[in-house]
């Protein structure tokens, strides 16, 4: 198949909005007063919350075949490429250790695992099977992966349970996480880890499609072609994630196979209506905002969630800032949960301001 390489602003305003619903959900004036779309389910089931970390996986998928394959061509030694893979893992890690340290740095207790912890371990996978493996055996992973985890969580007694089940603290993820990584886990659950050891490895196959989508765009075919197909294999994939949930529920904390293809299928729909009106229609000034923000990704997640941490340690009136300002200049004004959401919202803000500086200064921060 012949190839294209040629940068695609309609992933980088994807990653935006996707890194901008990050930042949203993630900061919410007060944590009593959330939507509920803007929570993550309880357990089971998906909400428009839940779609925010798959579909960052994916789109890093995306992006993973189209650098990949241009550095192939460069890096005529493999090697040279892989250790530049595990440096940017390695950064991606240590960033997500940082965060979770912060501000205590108690390494007894520290939470190991994160968001950015699994993104550097699964880029560094999905990037090595890329390079080593071909098409077919790429989709053959993928589906064993899918389909092994089905029979691994509902099938394999969990010890000291007895039985196989998908209960919030007795599955066999929880009994794994538990048993490796006790006293350094989710200080929300304790016993278990959403960013866990087991559930890494469906998060895989999610950053997959993503490179089989990638394998796609950078194809020869007409650009009007490449939207109806990815939005016929996007509701393909939905379809099939709806169907398996009635009997391995969609669940991101488990990140459950069916969860896997509901969320990647309903990420490629997004990214073809992103591809059909940027790329096929030429609707660019929409985008602009999320544009920005997709090119600083990395720098405006790390940023937003170290900041927001900093808010809390100054206080004014014995308050952390943030509290002050929510309840003095957006509460006692407002209906508490719109409060809360404009907020969010001001705060999204504040960040796009601050990249669109480094954007107009043309520095764009790589890992």
């Amino acid at each position: 198949m012949n190839i294209k390489t040629e940068r695609l602003m309609s992933l980088d305003v994807f990653r935006g909005i996707t890194i901008a619903g990050m930042i949203l959900v993630n900061n919410p004036g007060s944590w009593s007063y959330v939507y509920p779309a803007l929570r993550h389910a309880v357990w089971h089931g998906c909400t428009p919350t839940d779609l925010v970390f798959p579909f960052f996986l994916f789109i890093m998928g995306v992006a993973i075949t189209i650098s990949l394959t241009k550095k192939k061509e460069t890096y005529k030694n493999q090697t040279i490429l892989i250790i530049t893979i595990i440096r940017r893992s390695l950064i991606l890690i240590l960033l997500g250790m940082i965060l979770n340290a912060f501000p205590d740095f108690d390494f007894a207790t520290i939470r190991i695992p994160g968001v950015l912890q699994r993104i550097g371990i699964v880029y560094l996978i999905s990037s090595i099977i890329f390079l080593k493996m071909n098409d077919k055996q790429q989709y053959i992973v993928s589906i064993l992966i899918l389909v092994l985890y089905w029979l691994v969580l509902t099938i394999i007694p969990v010890p000291n349970v007895g039985y196989p089940n998908l209960e919030p603290n007795n599955n066999l993820a929880a009994w794994l996480d538990n048993l490796l990584l006790k006293n350094h886990l989710w200080k929300h659950t304790k016993v278990w880890d959403p960013e866990g050891i087991l559930t890494t490895f469906p998060a895989i196959v999610t950053t997959m499609i993503g490179m089989f989508v990638g394998k796609f765009l950078l194809s020869k075919y007409e650009k009007l072609y490449i939207t109806s197909m990815l939005f016929f294999y996007g509701n393909v994939l939905f379809l099939l994630g709806y169907i398996w949930s009635v009997w391995f529920p969609l669940n991101k904390n488990l990140w459950t196979s069916s969860y896997v293809l509901y969320t990647g299928g309903l990420a490629i729909i997004f990214l073809s209506s992103c591809y059909l009106l940027i790329e096929v229609l030429w609707y660019k000034k929409w985008a602009k905002p999320f544009q920005i923000f997709g090119l600083n990704a990395i720098t405006v997640y790390f940023l937003s969630e170290l900041i927001g941490r900093i808010l809390f340690l100054i206080k004014i009136d014995s308050k952390p800032i943030n509290m002050y300002l929510f309840d003095n200049y957006f509460l006692s004004w407002l209906e508490p949960y719109f409060a809360s959401l404009l907020w969010a919202i001001v705060y999204v803000l504040v960040w796009l301001f601050l990249m669109w500086i480094l954007y107009r200064k043309n520095i764009f921060i790589k890992i």
